[in-house]
């Protein structure tokens, strides 16, 4: 059965103890299994009060970040790459120390607009880093995963079959795909199918809406999305992201494009949410057992 989760910036734009311990506790109040922890920067989190948050609410959590420009893996900067595989590492501990399960989010390059196409060699260099953290991180059960964004976010993976090929070049059980509906909306052909050939590779899956606002209120075939993910046999975390400008501050309101309030109630945002993805769950597992009942006597 998949864990539920939502995005810490639904509810707050920081990680002070403050911030930590209200978006925790909104989160276990509404019903989500989990919480998404942003880790852009690792050193502002205080693990162990996090983690004593976390057991105090009763709720799990994962967590993601995006490499920069000065720690791009893909960039063939041995120096970058250097203090990319740092950071990695650093987010790991931290990851590790809070208890969380899956350490997702543009892992293999800068999360930024590129004005030049990657390389093989970058991207070459991207998996042997990344095939060392995932070493460590399997030492604490956690999984990598690979999100795969839009062209304006990076260079490397776009698509659902990059990112598998990529799991392939690593080569470690722990490194999975992270789709996101509202990047798969931009890039996919045919988003569904490339949810089905994805298949035993997803580790990790966002949902929301081609506005990043409530779902149902955008453009995606939701319901589409979440037939493939059942005809997959997905099983692991859904997490609803959304961004606000009343929430979200630098740097991702720059790097996001994130001009518009597209929501005032955060509350009614993420009840909305929880509440919609269990609907369409229901649904599409229910869509998946026609067949049977369909058959004749």
């Amino acid at each position: 059965m998949n864990k539920l989760g939502v995005h810490a910036l639904v509810w707050e734009k920081g990680w002070s103890h403050e911030e930590c311990a209200r978006a925790i506790a909104n989160t276990a109040e509404v019903g989500f299994d989990l919480i998404e922890v942003p880790a852009l920067d690792p050193a502002s989190i205080d693990t162990d009060f996090t983690a004593k948050q976390l057991l105090k609410a009763g709720i799990g959590a994962t967590s993601s970040l995006g490499l920069d420009a000065d720690t791009d893996i893909s960039s063939n900067d041995r120096e970058k790459e250097k203090r990319g595989e740092e950071r990695l590492l650093s987010a790991l501990s931290v990851i590790r120390d809070i208890g969380a399960t899956h350490m997702c989010g543009i892992l293999e390059s800068a999360f930024q607009k590129y004005a030049v196409p990657t390389t093989a060699e970058g991207v070459k260099r991207s998996c042997e880093i990344l095939a060392r953290v995932a070493e460590k991180a399997a030492v604490n059960n956690i999984t990598l995963g690979l999100e795969v964004v839009n062209r304006y976010e990076s260079n490397v993976l776009n698509t659902a079959s990059q990112a598998v090929e990529m799991c392939k070049r690593i080569g470690a059980p722990n490194v999975k795909v992270h789709l996101d509906v509202y990047h798969m909306n931009i890039e996919e052909s045919d988003m569904a199918q490339a949810i089905i050939d994805t298949g035993p590779y997803i580790g990790y899956f966002h949902t929301g809406d081609s506005h990043r606002g409530y779902m149902g209120s955008g453009t995606i075939d939701l319901a589409g999305a979440f037939r493939a993910l059942v005809k997959a046999d997905y099983q692991g975390p859904i997490t609803f992201e959304s961004f606000s400008s009343r929430v979200v501050g630098q740097p991702l309101e720059g790097i996001l494009g994130i001009w518009r309030n597209l929501w005032e109630d955060s509350r009614d945002l993420a009840e909305h949410a929880l509440m919609y993805t269990k609907a369409q769950l229901k649904a599409a597992r229910e869509a998946q057992r026609q067949a049977e009942r369909s058959r004749l006597v």
